[in-house]
């Protein structure tokens, strides 16, 4: 059994060990500070992903790759539209890096200016302030990368590893976009196309969601493992019940749960939170007290609200040629050239002729992806039919090959009434109130959705595709990027935490995590996560 008993002395503890906690806990624990990590989840043995990856890929099974689920993770959706929290985490050391697809981009400066929309606040930070640490986060993960995205925000150094060369399918889509005057360009991907800090080169699996077995694919226990032997202590299984405060302004201990339910007190100088957007909200709440009544670091009472989500945009089709779809694992292709202006015009390269109006409606930016497998899946034909020998190798041809597809992500405005409470109807393992997500889509992303809709079957017309089904408004469903729910800013009675990442109302919590953007975005927004990690660790060295 591990030693699951506090440490006698802390200079910091961390509650989460995802990217933003082992980020934080790897830095400050090669700064010299003494670190303990709690994590509610376990460690994952490296040598099982092969077996997770043939559990992913086997249907019927039944068991949860990366074992969510259960009265553990209980959660309540009781807003507009059911959030289904649980499909996309991981409770580990790892996190969600363990099946996230992997793609990194930097948020744009229009971002921060809150320049989309009067539904979006500037954040207090710029894009010059998180640069340095967009570079630092790009090296820590391992980044490949070609910089011929011409929408993307400077850069000073190159990528740490090229770029992933595009994929048979990318190449149809380019020419159709050429004609129609859009520009694709390549994708950050945080995955080796190079043996880089230790670990091999992609090997093309194409598992990457929800397995990477080779290790290739950046994922947070590589930082977990950093912080160890620097130095810090992680200890897995102890998820964190509430926080303690001495009534005075500070947090003294972290209270959490081992395997056997015995509670714990460790107690530190400085607390960082990074257990997600929507654990960091709950923990905040079930922190109530006689000093808090309305939960910790919650005198503005916006601890959960302004949750964000990206949305996802999507269309397919048939073409009468093969479009090789070998899946590689990850998207190769995107176009960012309606993220800051999403309504402008689709006009032919060489005639002029618009395809697509513009638009003077508000819509939040879009990004476009060119994804590289559509249709059924061969195996699910295979097991769910009747057919068998010939005939079925005979249906596979002609069911598989020739479907082609685009994707896409739209990000919501931040509104009040999309937020995370709790659900004292319902408890977890622990007799805690489970979280409660409350959230719809708001009129601005569903014009966004139908606006990348219409772009979608733009290009797919012009590749020549018979188009087959649309997801827009009605069918859209989340990206899994939980953000907003303790916003950063400079006002005590609007925001959670300050532009260093620490709590207003604390000053020795801090919360590193995509909880404090301001502003969703539409790029993924796990490399911000890390910058703003990053970020965060270095103020907490400066008050140590």
């Amino acid at each position: 059994m591990e030693q699951r008993e506090p440490s006698d002395r802390a200079d910091v503890c961390v509650v989460g060990a995802g990217p933003a906690g082992a980020l934080v806990a790897s830095r400050l624990a090669s700064e010299g500070h003494d670190v303990v990590v709690l994590e509610a989840g376990p460690r994952f043995d490296f040598d099982s992903r092969q077996e997770r990856m043939e559990r992913a890929i086997r249907p019927g099974d039944g068991r949860d790759v990366w074992e969510m689920g259960g009265e553990r993770d209980a959660y309540s959706a009781n807003g507009e539209r059911h959030y289904p929290l649980n499909i996309s985490r991981v409770k580990g050391v790892g996190g969600s890096t363990l099946h996230w697809q992997g793609m990194v981009m930097r948020l744009h400066p229009t971002d921060f200016e809150g320049g989309h929309d009067t539904d979006d606040p500037a954040w207090p930070i710029s894009y010059d302030d998180l640069r340095p640490y967009y570079a630092e986060a790009e090296q820590a993960m391992g980044v490949a990368g070609d910089a011929d995205n011409p929408f993307a925000p400077s850069r000073e150094t190159p990528y740490p590893m090229p770029g992933f060369p595009p994929s048979y399918s990318d190449s149809l889509f380019a020419d159709a976009c050429e004609s129609l005057g859009i520009a694709t360009h390549s994708v950050p991907n945080a995955r080796n196309s190079e043996t880089y800090d230790g670990r091999s080169q992609c090997v093309g699996y194409g598992t990457c969601q929800p397995v990477c077995p080779s290790g290739a694919k950046y994922d947070a226990s590589v930082h977990a493992r950093d912080a160890e032997a620097a130095g810090a202590r992680i200890v897995d299984r102890a998820p964190v019940q509430r926080l303690e405060t001495d009534g005075e302004g500070g947090v003294t201990a972290a209270v959490y749960a081992t395997p056997d339910g015995t509670e714990h007190r460790q107690p530190a100088r400085e607390f960082v939170l990074a257990a997600g957007g929507v654990e960091i909200p709950r923990l905040l709440l079930l922190s109530q007290s006689e000093q808090h009544p309305d939960g910790l670091a919650n005198s503005s009472g916006v601890v959960g609200q302004y949750f964000m989500e990206h949305l996802y945009a999507g269309a397919d089709g048939v073409l009468d040629q093969e479009t090789r779809q070998n899946h590689v694992g990850f998207i190769t292709s995107e176009s960012h050239q309606f993220y800051d202006d999403p309504g402008q015009a689709v006009e032919r390269a060489d005639t002029g002729e618009t395809v697509v109006e513009s638009a003077d409606e508000s819509l939040s930016p879009i990004k476009l992806e060119f994804l590289n497998y559509a249709g059924p899946s061969p195996v699910e034909m295979a097991l769910g039919g009747e057919s068998w020998g010939d005939e079925l190798l005979a249906d596979l041809r002609a069911a598989y090959g020739t479907h082609i597809a685009m994707g896409g992500l739209v990000g919501q405005p931040p509104r009040k009434e999309n937020r995370v409470t709790l659900d004292t109807s319902q408890t977890d393992d622990h007799g805690n109130p489970v979280p409660d997500i409350q959230w719809s889509l708001g009129p601005r992303v569903e014009r966004s959705l139908r606006r990348a809709n219409e772009i979608q079957r733009a290009i797919l017309t012009e590749l020549g595709a018979e188009i087959g089904g649309t997801i827009g408004p009605d069918a859209t469903g989340p990206a899994y990027h939980h953000m907003g729910t303790t916003r950063m800013g400079t006002d005590p009675a609007e925001s959670v935490v300050t532009p260093t990442l620490r709590t207003h109302d604390l000053a020795n919590l801090s919360i590193a995590s995509s909880s404090v953007f301001v502003t969703a975005g539409s790029l993924n927004p796990t490399l911000t996560i890390g910058a703003l990690a990053l970020k965060c660790a270095d103020h907490v060295d400066e008050r140590l």
